[in-house]
């Protein structure tokens, strides 16, 4: 049985209704809604009667189009589903419609071949295939690319519509990047999908640029009253001319860019352009040089990034040093993942040395963010960098950098009840040349600075966490330094006597030590982080290398607070040092 247009969507419509079972629905509702629904599609009233709605239901009862759908009534007056779970969608195609896309399909099957049908090629074969197994019920023949979980299709058909009547829409969205959705009026001219994902194409008001929108962003669309706005200038034919993808800069000329692909890979290259530009430029006994003219952006990169150590940029230089950069930031992930035997293994060390270290905690991109926040913060406040207390307190963005899992993962195998008591950033730069001879750092742990007559290293006095003895102190903490540079024994890395965290030393017990011991040279990466204790013994030499070391110094405790002071109050005390 033939199903006229308004027909179908008064189904579709009744079904939607039915679905939302968290509402109840009277005939006057679902009248209301099918009224909505036609209004949307035709842009003009449609008279729906109670008589027609009613027809509708006892249609979608029966098996006519095959739907057998178990509309009940409760209570006199409301409807719904019986099966929570059923849609009209899920139903499967009657017999005579199914001869009917079979008569469709061989009308459209006679197309093919003519230059003006070229993209009906695979839709033909995607519908015959769906015929097939849906009239002999056997597997399909023809395995598609499909993503069903893709979020967003069930607005196509909606936005086909707006932009086929012409008609301005008011879009909820919430890109990636956006911490909260946005609702704004949005002009649309085009659906465009691009490896299996769906972008709408249009602009926001009249005197912006084009956009795209990716569908699995939108949250809600809906019609708007504001007058459409066409950019007659809009030309898709020209408009994605140069690019790869959807990512398109009007104003942005195209690029020559050369890639150098290796025989393993060069086959599905040559097959399956990157672009209508590509061009065979050279040909080797290693590989393959091709030449495309198109703009620089994020799906080119992608597209390269896809065939891994298969290709390499030979030009344009910026597009070489994009790729460089992020196969260099991929690489790094695998480096900074730290298993929990190195955890054990460091723990260990910092219990019996009284030092560890370990290298790839930070990615470089993590560094080089913290790097650009320091940068940013020194030129907008005159203060020095040699040795900033209360960084934290100061520059609370850096916790979001800092705080990482990797960071929290090394804290906590060394002591699961340790809180942050100090924060330091020091900056040796390179016309600086200080240094340190052989020390101890003895701990003090107090709440506040207080000045006392005769003090030497902890006290008894109001404020404070604990009288004991500095070797008892040191058991219950312990430092980390986060290395922004790469730090050696050219530029004053940290000169250590393994064991000597276990007593506080004289000064003599200091020189003979010191003299009498081979220290070991805490040479640390990049993003690594070294561990101390705090009586370890050690200095750092003279730089002889014009390189900058820059370090964050972060204290721990974990030792019992006085009484009457709790947790969170202990927190608040430490957390923003």
């Amino acid at each position: 049985m033939a199903v006229n247009k308004n027909a179908l969507i008064r189904y579709k419509t009744i079904d939607k209704c039915l679905q939302n079972q968290f509402r109840q629905w009277t005939l006057n509702d679902l009248i209301d809604a099918v009224s909505d629904a036609l209004y949307d599609y035709e842009g003009k009233d449609v008279d729906v009667s109670k008589r027609t709605v009613q027809l509708d239901l006892q249609m979608m009862r029966s098996d006519k189009l095959g739907y057998n759908a178990p509309i009940v009534v409760y209570d006199r007056k409301f409807y719904k589903y019986e099966d929570a779970d059923y849609s009209i969608t899920n139903s499967p195609i009657s017999n005579h419609d199914l001869n009917k896309l079979s008569e469709a399909v061989s009308f459209l099957k006679q197309f093919q071949g003519f230059s003006h049908f070229n993209e009906l090629g695979s839709m033909v074969q995607k519908l015959e295939d769906h015929v097939y197994t849906q009239k002999t019920h056997e597997r399909s023949l023809i395995d598609f690319e499909k993503n069903d979980n893709l979020k967003g299709l069930e607005f196509l058909d909606q936005l086909y519509q707006f932009i086929l009547k012409k008609e301005a829409i008011e879009i909820t969205y919430q890109s990636f990047k956006a911490r909260k959705e946005s609702t704004f009026i949005f002009h649309s001219y085009l659906l465009k999908e691009f490896r299996n994902r769906w972008f709408l194409i249009g602009k926001r008001r009249k005197n912006e640029g084009i956009m795209n929108l990716a569908l699995d962003r939108i949250i809600s669309v809906k019609k708007s009253n504001i007058p459409y706005i066409f950019d007659t200038n809009f030309d898709i034919d020209t408009y994605y001319k140069n690019a790869i993808g959807v990512s398109v800069s009007p104003t942005l000329q195209p690029e020559k860019v050369v890639l150098y692909i290796t025989h393993k890979q060069a086959p599905y290259v040559l097959t399956k352009p990157f672009h209508h530009s590509q061009k065979e430029v050279d040909r080797d006994h290693y590989g393959v040089t091709i030449s495309l003219d198109v703009q620089l952006n994020f799906e080119l990169e992608k597209e390269i990034l896809g065939l891994g150590e298969g290709i390499k940029v030979i030009a344009p230089e910026r597009l070489k040093r994009n790729i460089t950069e992020r196969l260099y930031d991929a690489v790094d992930t695998y480096e900074t993942e730290i298993n929990d035997k190195s955890l054990r293994t460091i723990a260990k060390r910092l219990e019996h040395k009284g030092f560890g270290i370990l290298n790839h905690v930070y990615t470089k991109r993590d560094i080089r963010k913290l790097k650009s926040r320091f940068d940013t913060y020194f030129k907008e406040h005159n203060e020095q960098t040699f040795g900033m207390r209360e960084v934290l307190k100061k520059m609370p963005e850096l916790k979001d950098i800092l705080f990482n899992q990797n960071f929290r993962k090394v804290v906590k195998s060394i002591d699961k009840h340790a809180f942050l008591t100090k924060a330091i950033y020091f900056d040796k730069s390179p016309k600086d040349n200080w240094y340190v001879t052989w020390h101890q750092d003895v701990p003090i742990n107090v709440l506040e600075k207080i000045d006392t007559k005769g003090f030497s290293s902890w006290t008894n006095k109001k404020g404070v966490i604990s009288a004991r003895p500095p070797e008892e102190i040191s058991k219950n903490t312990f430092s980390m330094r986060i290395h922004l540079d790469d730090t050696t024994i050219k530029n004053g890395a940290l000169k250590v006597i393994p064991g000597s965290h276990n007593k506080q030393l004289s000064t003599e017990e200091i020189k003979l030590i010191s003299t009498n011991s081979i220290p070991f040279v805490s040479e640390v990466s990049s993003g690594g982080v070294q561990l101390l204790k705090p009586l370890l013994l050690h200095a750092s030499s003279e730089t002889t290398a014009q390189k900058r070391r820059r370090v964050l110094h972060l204290e721990f405790s974990s030792i019992e607070l006085p009484k009457g002071l709790n947790y969170a109050e202990r927190e608040n005390l430490f957390s923003n040092s």
